[in-house]
């Protein structure tokens, strides 16, 4: 059975920083493609960030380069999604999504003073 699990959301001002966690289990995770996603209120779902395969190649959204980092530990069947210098407008829900298919619940992310 295919699970996708994140944690690490939570309330943060402005300008500071979360790493978020996916923690996946029931298929071949090191060389599997995992995207970050998030969905604020009243907005479509959009894509984050993506980390593909063995070779950790990444993709970044452009409102988000630079300031967030997605990063994988094999040994821990785990994906991060680092996120710095956080502005109100990355206030959201945030996914993982592997290989295209499979959903994780969500972590709740607020930025607010």
């Amino acid at each position: 059975q295919v699970q996708l699990v994140e944690s690490g959301g939570g309330l943060v001002q402005p300008g500071g920083s979360l790493r978020l966690s996916c923690v996946a289990s029931g298929f071949t995770f090191s060389t599997s493609t995992i995207s970050w996603y998030r969905q604020a209120p009243g907005k479509e779902r959009e894509l984050v960030a993506t980390i593909f395969g063995t070779r950790a190649i990444t993709n970044y959204a452009d409102s988000v380069k630079d300031r967030f980092t997605i990063s994988r530990d094999n040994d821990k069947n785990t994906v991060y999604l680092q996120m710095s210098s956080l502005k109100p407008e990355d206030t959201a829900v945030y996914y993982c999504k592997g290989n295209g298919f499979w959903w994780g619940q969500g972590t709740q992310v607020t930025v607010s003073s």
